[in-house]
């Protein structure tokens, strides 16, 4: 077998009525699925698998909002063309449909091995730039940009060539509402197959319903986020944590990796509620998570236990290192200034820590949540602002 996409369809007829079948297969797939992550494999998939359109590479960038940029998201690139035949050998020996490329996690990570998402993935291209890059240009233009040997060579400077060589290649964006919100890049740098009109046409049927899938992703995502936080400090809820604490534990336990879990308590804040009133205690509740957002690592969740209880699920963290994180943050909100009601005297708030590991300390979440809440007030009864770590004999 060749890796040679539709050119195996040389009937226009039949090739045709394959085009549009892909397209309701993949528009199908997209329908049955909100998670962000799985359709953008879906669009992928059916861009450049041999059942798909089948271009030989694709690269999906979609637009952040928060940033104001393009940002890589996923990228399917064997590694040659001889790692593309044996990719499709292997699946038509396995009589995979369309549907089972969607689904199955054996293409998946075949996939995933590939440099190119690798190299791209820390790629941002800000749109407020007034000089336009490849791409920030053909965001603004909203049209699909077709770009051959002599036009590549004019962009030869641009910053997706540091990563993406190639002769030709299709630069598709992706619309929901009269909105641009991201594009996708496809080559033929294995077959050497020109782009045409007719590849264009139905790239650009595919990508419309993308751009709707996508969409519809995110704003359903947006919902579950506001489920899942606390209204008052915008971070995690507690069902959240239990949730997402279930899952990292086993996690920890198919990785054999360590786990921690921290739980903060504000010093004395019943006082405090009671000498600035409540709305002020919000504030105070409000700068807390701000400081344990703004000081945890991007892997870590952060949540809103409950009152005034914090906790911190700090993933492939040893007990040693999990002291280090929790002495930094406490000292960071023991040094802050809280702001008080009066303008010429700034508050100084404290939190006592409690930490427990897995497995050191527990190897079950109830026992995990239990010791660390244990040492948590083993450190608030013996002084306060202290950190205080889970003893599992006890």
């Amino acid at each position: 077998m060749n890796y040679t996409g539709l050119d195996n369809y040389k009937d226009p007829i039949s090739r045709s009525d394959r085009e549009l079948n892909v397209l309701y297969e993949v528009i199908c797939a997209m329908r049955a699925t909100l998670e962000l992550n799985h359709i953008l494999y879906i669009i992928l998939t059916g861009v450049t698998s041999h059942l798909g359109l089948g271009y030989n590479r694709g690269i999906l960038f979609l637009v952040n909002n928060k940033t104001n940029s393009l940002e890589c998201k996923m990228a399917i690139s064997p590694e040659s063309g001889e790692h593309a035949n044996k990719i499709w050998t292997n699946i038509e020996k396995s009589h995979h449909d369309m549907d089972d490329l969607i689904q199955t996690e054996t293409f998946n990570k075949e996939i995933d091995r590939s440099q190119l998402y690798k190299s791209l993935r820390e790629l941002k291209l800000p749109l407020s730039d007034q000089r336009d890059t490849l791409l920030t240009y053909a965001f603004k233009k909203g049209l699909p940009l077709h770009l051959n040997p002599g036009d590549i060579i004019q962009y030869a400077d641009d910053p997706l060539f540091n990563y993406f060589k190639t002769d030709e290649l299709i630069v598709m964006p992706l619309r929901a509402k009269g909105t641009i919100n991201g594009l996708i890049v496809a080559d033929n740098i294995f077959t050497k197959k020109p782009i045409s009109d007719a590849d264009i046409k139905i790239f650009s049927m595919l990508a419309d319903q993308a751009g709707l899938a996508i969409e519809n992703s995110r704003l359903y995502e947006m919902v579950v986020h506001k489920s899942h936080t606390d209204s008052i400090t915008n971070l995690w809820n507690h069902g959240f944590f239990q949730e997402k604490l279930t899952e990292e534990i086993k996690t920890a336990e198919k990785l054999h990796s360590p786990l921690s879990l921290a739980m903060l308590d504000i010093d004395d804040f019943k006082k405090l509620n009671d000498m600035y009133g409540h709305q002020h205690g919000d504030v105070i509740l409000r700068e807390v998570a701000q400081i344990l957002r703004d000081s945890s690592r991007d892997a870590d969740y952060v949540c809103r236990y409950g009152g005034e209880e914090f906790t911190l699920i700090l993933k492939q963290t040893s007990k040693e290192q999990s002291i280090e994180i929790a002495e930094r943050l406490r000292k960071k909100i023991s040094s802050h200034p809280f702001p008080s009601t009066s303008e010429d005297h700034k508050l100084r708030v404290t939190v006592s820590i409690g930490l427990a590991s897995y497995p050191d300390d527990a190897i079950t979440k109830k026992e995990l949540i239990a010791n660390a809440d244990r040492a948590m007030y083993i450190a608030k009864f013996s002084g306060k602002n202290k950190t205080c770590v889970a003893d599992a004999n006890t």
